[in-house]
């Protein structure tokens, strides 16, 4: 099964969501699933098998619990593919991210907060002087 068919389920990427805050029960797992989904525990197991079976989860036993945990390789795949991809929107939200900015900036300036001292400083500068810091993402 491809990575893409794995996720491309609901029910799957919400288990993945519950993983990703650290290892669970099966239990807990279709608890939270059987009731945001409706389905029935079967159902939950059979999920959890098909990201099991293609290397997103592992399971490891602890008494009569099964504890699942997230297994990042088959992710970290789904990134390298997507990789030639970001170009269509990277460059869009590092123009958004200056359009942030400069917005903030534009605020600051109307409400009279920057002080001269601040003129010509990057938001990068002021951050690490320890003025607010705006230029992230």
């Amino acid at each position: 099964m491809h990575a893409f068919d794995v996720l491309g389920d609901p029910v799957r990427r919400r288990l993945l969501e519950l993983l990703a805050d650290g290892e669970r029960s099966a239990g807990e797992l279709g608890a939270v699933i059987q009731e945001e989904f409706g389905i029935s525990q079967p159902g939950v197991s059979q999920h959890l098998r098909v990201l099991r079976d293609n290397g997103f989860a592992t399971v490891r036993a602890e008494g009569t619990r099964r504890l699942y945990a997230v297994d990042p390789a088959p992710l970290r795949e789904v990134d390298v593919w997507l990789e030639r991809y970001r170009r269509f929107w990277t460059q869009r939200l590092d123009a958004l991210g200056t359009e942030l900015v400069r917005g903030k900036r534009e605020r600051r300036m109307r409400a009279g907060t920057d002080s001269p001292s601040d003129a010509g400083r990057t938001d990068t500068a002021r951050a690490a002087t320890g003025g607010e810091a705006t230029g992230g993402r």
